[in-house]
């Protein structure tokens, strides 16, 4: 193993979290399991997402404790002059400025890229939105099932016949978190080098296009509006669920290799002299004679018994778990992938751990999400060096969201 003299990949980074909702906080909280130092700078009122899903104890929801670990959790009201400031102090000793407003909402209020570099310049500043930071749609609201919708994606998920339905998880929100992530480290590398920082511009509905990159491929080359086709694979047939007699099993042929030993396994070796099926491209284009003969071929069987059976034979295959069975998958178990925290009000929360490891530089030890504005003073002092007085004054203000209403700008 390489030897490093670095604890995270990203240790000394502070990243300043304007975000919320999703799209950003995921980005973020990726930064944040690889060392980045992040701020969370939340309104009075707090995140959205604080009222989203399952209430737990404390107040708190398990939707943002699962997504915001490992942040400090700061309260900043930025429609005051002092907040402002605070934000720049903060900002001038910042790496990354990540944000998910609407489009020319920061720039209204004097806190956009532009106001930003003037006060750091070598600011990474990273943008999320629906659309873009140009074009004809980037005023309009950046929300995941509005981009599902407008991306394509939901005309080609779900049943056949149907038109459409929307994925079981935010992937427009998540995917653009992920391209976020990507592109600040990406930024950071060049600042690496030149010590020059730069704008980030994250689009919702470019980062479904890349997910869709074969789809329109294909609809470039045969001019064929893609549709839903279940748990099909358009391009390789047979690769979908299939009924057993017992549970539904999903498998996978991926190849003439391993069509040559699926035929055999399942009991059709007849299927390998037929015409129609000799090729990935043969069986794409007979899919409908193809697939109702291997449906039937497999309600002969118990799904355990197909499982020993194709595993045996080293021919992809795996159960359809809800979330409940994968809590005790024994891979899920294995690789240690949840992780138990104590969290401050909401006691011991379960959060799911980097999927990304490192083998010199692991993922740190989740710390639960904070409670709002559970580290205010904590970054006035210590990031921003305050002394206490000034803390004091700058609470009395209203800054930090409570006594006063602080002066507005």
């Amino acid at each position: 193993m390489a030897q490093t003299s670095m604890k995270y990949p990203l240790d000394g980074i502070t990243v300043i979290d304007l975000s919320h909702a999703l799209a950003g906080p995921f980005c973020t909280t990726m930064l944040a399991d690889y060392g980045a130092q992040v701020i969370k700078v939340e309104p009075p009122s707090g995140d959205i997402a604080r009222g989203w899903g399952s209430q737990i104890a404390g107040g708190e929801t398990a939707y943002f404790v699962s997504l915001h670990r490992n942040k400090r959790g700061v309260v900043l009201d930025l429609k005051t002059a002092e907040g402002k400031e605070v934000f720049f102090k903060l900002l001038e000793k910042a790496d990354v400025v990540i944000e998910n407003y609407r489009v020319g909402a920061l720039k209204r209020m004097g806190l956009d890229y532009e106001a930003a570099r003037k006060r750091n310049p070598g600011i990474i500043y990273c943008s999320i939105s629906g659309f873009g930071q140009d074009g004809p749609y980037r005023d309009r609201a950046a929300l995941d099932l509005i981009l599902q919708a407008e991306s394509g994606l939901i005309s080609v998920t779900g049943e056949p016949g149907t038109n459409g339905t929307r994925a079981g998880v935010s992937i427009a929100d998540l995917t653009a978190g992920m391209n976020a992530a990507y592109a600040i480290v990406l930024a950071l590398r060049v600042k690496e080098k030149t010590g020059v920082g730069q704008q980030i511009d994250v689009s919702m509905l470019e980062g479904q296009m890349a997910l869709l990159g074969t789809l329109i491929a294909n609809y470039y080359a045969d001019g064929v509006v893609p549709k839903p086709q279940g748990t099909a694979y358009a391009v390789v047939v047979p690769y979908q669920t299939f009924h057993t007699k017992t549970q539904d099993i999903a498998v996978a042929v991926a190849g003439e290799k391993i069509w040559q030993v699926f035929c055999p396994t399942i009991g059709a070796p007849e299927l390998l002299d037929d015409p129609r099926y000799k090729t990935t491209i043969d069986r794409m284009n007979n899919r409908a004679t193809l697939v109702p003969r291997l449906q039937e071929i497999f309600l002969t069987r118990s799904y355990q018994e197909w499982e020993a059976l194709l595993l045996g034979n080293e021919i992809p295959c795996g159960a359809i778990n809800n979330i409940e069975q994968l809590m005790q998958h024994p891979q899920v178990k294995a690789r240690g992938a949840m992780h138990e925290v104590q969290h401050r009000t909401a006691g011991t929360v379960h959060v799911v751990g980097s999927p990304v490891r490192l083998s010199a530089t692991p993922a740190r030890v989740p710390v639960p999400s904070p409670t709002l504005g559970e580290h205010t003073r904590d970054v006035m002092r210590d990031v921003l060096g305050l002394p206490e007085t000034e803390i004091d004054k700058l609470a009395a203000s209203g800054v930090f969201g409570k006594p006063g209403k602080g002066k507005k700008s």
